[in-house]
């Protein structure tokens, strides 16, 4: 059987291999409705996914389309994949492999996001649908047959992490965190084994920093507090949605002078880890007195630690992509058949309901069950007759031969003459 994928497929954009976080936030889109909505002209089917560290759109279509399309949005430095290297791209990025954090999880709900997001836009079709639930269905799988998550961080946990690092032992200390979603989450959560003194959690929406302090035993504070608490911490992780930043050089320099003791020559040391994207502090925060700021870009090191101790669990999960991925190829032409499938069942629907009024169309008197027998007798009829049909219509398909499926369509609803190859 070939494997060659006769449904166009392409992916691109920037991602943490190739761009810091500064490219990240020039490349991201920020309003990922509208930009889906400039993008169901291009394509028959799109999907966008976005995270800290990366930028990436899905799309049934050609690469020179998508080309074309991240131009018209005025973005550069991006790449683009096509066809099975498209395919092979999503099954390692839902498998961990891409990721920042090696093995990581959250990748899996970001990808479920993307796609529910996607239908909601109405950019979503069969084959794209295909590609996500496909992709995520294997992610699933390779964490069940390999250890590759075992011990896994998220970039949330890695921030914990690398405050520990920072300071020795996050024992006894104060943590702020801004932001309750999931990021938020995984911090705090993340946090609650380290015997801190407190954790602060603060959101724009307090209930949900209520909840979520709630269930770690600490402190949910209003947002409006948040340079008070900050002032009270040793670290701070900061993890919003916003799409500005939420943290301002302008209110540090009183709020840092109020860290220091009477005695002291200068303030005690703050440690502001910011994993936001786009950021959530203001760059200016990092150059003042006592101020240690550290981003995304600064965890590359965890991420490379982490790949080290995981390299074994990583080629075994990259075995089993390889094998999937023919599957994956096999499946998408199988979709792609449904076009040429659907054509075919219309034609045969129309003469079913055609003869069928013709024939009750004789008969005087027809009661309603000697209709709803011939209602049924025509569709199991038109159906049977289908089925071969149908069947190497989608084998077809299956093997790469899509133009051999469409030709047999066109033979039968058009009497167009085809001569189909025996295949070796």
């Amino acid at each position: 059987m070939t494997s060659n994928l006769h449904v166009p497929i392409a992916v691109g954009g920037i991602s943490h291999h190739d761009a810091d976080i500064s490219a990240l936030e020039q490349f991201r889109f920020e309003d990922e409705r509208s930009v889906l909505s400039d993008a169901r002209e291009w394509f028959r089917g799109v999907c966008l996914l976005q995270t800290c560290n990366r930028v990436e759109v899905i799309v049934h279509g050609e690469a020179s389309q998508l080309e074309a399309f991240f131009e018209e949005q005025g973005r550069t430095g991006y790449w683009i994949l096509e066809g099975e290297e498209a395919l092979r791209h999503l099954l390692q990025l839902a498998a961990g492999i891409d990721s920042m954090i090696v093995g990581e999880d959250q990748i899996l709900g970001q990808l479920k996001a993307s796609l529910s997001c996607s239908q909601e836009a109405g950019t979503c079709n069969a084959v794209i649908d295909q590609c996500i639930t496909k992709a995520v269905h294997v992610g699933v799988e390779v964490r069940r047959r390999t250890q590759i998550n075992k011990g896994a961080v998220s970039i949330g946990s890695a921030a914990v992490q690398l405050g520990e690092h920072l300071l020795g032992s996050l024992e006894g200390k104060h943590i702020a965190v801004v932001g309750g979603g999931e990021m938020g989450t995984l911090v705090t959560k993340a946090l609650a084994a380290k015997h801190l003194t407190a954790i602060y959690v603060t959101n724009r929406t307090h209930e949900r920093a209520l909840v979520l302090a709630r269930e770690v035993g600490g402190k949910a504070v209003k947002f409006e507090e948040l340079y008070h608490y900050i002032s009270l911490s040793d670290v701070v992780i900061s993890c919003t949605a916003a799409p500005h930043p939420v943290i301002h050089a302008d209110r540090f320099v009183a709020m840092m002078e109020e860290r220091r003791w009477p005695l002291d020559q200068r303030p005690r040391p703050l440690i502001i880890i910011d994993i936001a994207q786009p950021r959530d502090v203001e760059p200016g925060v990092g150059s003042i007195r006592g101020v240690h700021l550290f981003t995304i870009d600064d965890l590359r090191n965890v991420s490379e630690n982490n790949m080290h101790t995981r390299k074994k669990e990583a080629s075994m999960a990259a075995r089993f992509l390889e094998e999937e991925l023919s599957q994956f190829v096999v499946l998408l032409n199988r979709t792609a058949a449904d076009d040429a499938l659907a054509s075919l069942h219309t034609w045969a629907e129309a003469i079913r309901v055609r003869e069928r009024d013709r024939a009750v169309g004789r008969l005087q008197g027809t009661d309603e069950k000697t209709l709803a027998v011939f209602e049924d007798f025509s569709r199991v009829l038109a159906k049977k007759l289908l089925l071969d049909a149908t069947y190497a219509i989608r084998s077809g398909a299956e093997c790469g031969n899509l133009e051999q499926a469409e030709a047999l369509v066109r033979a039968i609803t058009r009497g167009e003459h085809t001569c189909i190859r025996k295949r070796d």
